[in-house]
């Protein structure tokens, strides 16, 4: 099947002819299951984020421009686009480490336990410093592990805006704890 054919199914899909769709998804699953598949290395995950991709290209067909480049690269786009935010929505590893500490914390002597606690009351009384979305931004950025970008379409803010907040945030709970 060549671009042209791609293209001409695109248009259709975008007039909402299910039957294009039927023969678009025929035609390019398996190669955009490919693309999910070889970034998220998990066959069930890859799957339910082909579904994904194939609903973006329902409601975003209209916006394709043959002309700017080749039906294959969007739609490979897509894919690879969705497949990254896939990756992205996993159970942050930070979580994970958290349960593992919790786990360890009963092996810790009482002192041990009670330096920790200190510690974290600390850390949450410099955050209680920063102002309110910027302590929330450092929460997202550093335990949920949501990237910068993320973060900047979140609050409505230009990417370099959204590194600023962050590097000032931290320089100010750096100062905050090392008092």
């Amino acid at each position: 099947m060549g671009s042209e054919d791609i293209a001409g199914m695109i248009g259709r899909v975008a007039l909402g002819d299910r039957k294009a769709f039927a023969s678009l998804y025929r035609d390019t699953s398996p190669k955009l299951f490919s693309i999910c598949l070889r970034i998220l290395k998990d066959r069930v995950e890859a799957e339910e984020a082909l579904q994904e991709v194939y609903i973006k290209i329902w409601q975003r067909a209209s916006v394709f421009a043959a002309d700017t480049g080749a039906p294959s690269s969007w739609l490979a786009t897509i894919a690879r686009n969705q497949a990254i935010d896939t990756l992205r929505g996993r159970k942050p590893v930070a979580d994970e480490l958290d349960t593992a500490y919790d786990l360890a914390d009963g092996d810790l002597d009482p002192e041990a336990q009670t330096v920790l606690r200190d510690e974290g009351r600390r850390i949450d009384t410099c955050m209680e410093e920063l102002e309110a979305e910027r302590a929330t931004a450092v929460r997202q950025a550093y335990v949920e592990g949501l990237s910068y970008q993320e973060l900047a379409d979140q609050f409505g803010v230009p990417l370099n805006t959204m590194r600023t907040w962050l590097r000032r945030s931290l320089l100010k709970l750096r100062e905050c704890m090392e008092r």
